[in-house]
């Protein structure tokens, strides 16, 4: 819901007026610092470990990993907010996006597919529509890519059983991903622009500040989720948990922002959430066979020994 939430506020900025790219890349890491307050809370389901930062790995060995991680993830939230932004319209977006599970796929067997259709959008020409599907694509393939390699990194690197290695990922990546986008958001020049963009949003100032707020809280939500799930379970599951309100990003676009809905992009979104919910279907039965099996083992010796 974080992720659905920042994508509808991200266009509806984009729809008043707020187009700086940078600052809107910004936004999906700025708001780390509200994380710090969840290490003050107690996790005794999961805090087993120590935390030390030096037990498994050296500082230095530390700092790569956040560093590389956290370059990744700027680089993909910009392409990310390219191709949202710039040049597609949000059911079209949203479909794409669920090419995640598929590279998400492909990394998890490496590391540890669908058709796409035109829309006519405003101040989108064919050309253009084809680099926002190719971003939105590359997109994905980065962060089914940064998945993966924030689970090999929990599971190689850190190697500690606590939930505040996932909050300190969390803030470290975001830490290094909110800087790059400031020296690009600066370097760039859209900096000095943007107080003509405040004045320009036509929604007004206050609105511009609350919807900038609010998306990056939403992004922050769901990174949060997200890190936690591949900590917690896998990389794949938390992407197919992440997947599951996709479904509801083209309806709010369509009821919202009046973009169109074509039959073709009904079916594939039918098929989506057929496919998310196989999944969970096939998670269930699983697990319901682990606990028989596990019932029946733990029953075998008392039959023996009654016989």
């Amino acid at each position: 819901m974080g992720q659905s939430g920042a994508v509808l506020l991200g266009r509806f900025s984009f729809d008043q007026g707020g187009e700086s790219i940078w600052m809107s890349t910004l936004v999906q890491t700025v708001a780390f610092p509200i994380v710090f307050f969840s290490l003050f809370f107690p996790h005794p389901k999961y805090n087993s470990g120590t935390t030390d930062l030096t037990m498994h790995s050296s500082t230095h060995t530390l700092i790569m990993v956040y560093f590389l991680l956290g370059i990744l993830l700027a680089g993909d939230n910009l392409i990310d907010t390219i191709g949202l932004l710039l040049y597609l319209p949000v059911p079209t977006y949203s479909l794409i996006c669920a090419s995640q599970l598929a590279f998400n796929a492909i990394f998890s067997i490496l590391i540890n597919a669908e058709k796409l259709t035109h829309d006519n959008t405003k101040n989108a020409t064919k050309n253009k529509h084809m680099v926002g599907i190719w971003c939105t694509l590359g997109a994905s393939a980065g962060y089914a890519l940064l998945l993966c390699l924030m689970q090999l990194s929990l599971e190689r690197v850190l190697k500690r059983e606590t939930f505040s290695v996932v909050l300190e990922m969390q803030i470290w990546t975001s830490l290094v991903a909110s800087c790059v986008c400031i020296v690009g958001l600066f370097s760039s020049g859209e900096g000095k622009g943007l107080e003509d963009e405040m004045r320009r949003f036509k929604a007004g100032r206050e609105v511009y500040m609350l919807t900038l707020v609010g998306t990056a809280l939403a992004w922050q939500i769901c990174s949060v989720g997200v890190v936690r799930l591949i900590y917690l379970v896998s990389t794949l599951f938390s992407n197919v948990m992440s997947m599951l309100s996709l479904p509801l990003v083209p309806v709010a676009a369509v009821l919202l922002y009046h973009e169109q809905m074509e039959g073709v992009k009904i079916v594939a979104m039918l098929l989506a959430i057929l496919g998310l919910s196989s999944y969970i279907y096939q998670n269930y039965l699983d697990e319901t066979k682990s606990k028989e099996t596990t019932i029946r083992a733990t029953d075998t010796p008392e039959t023996s020994i009654s016989g």
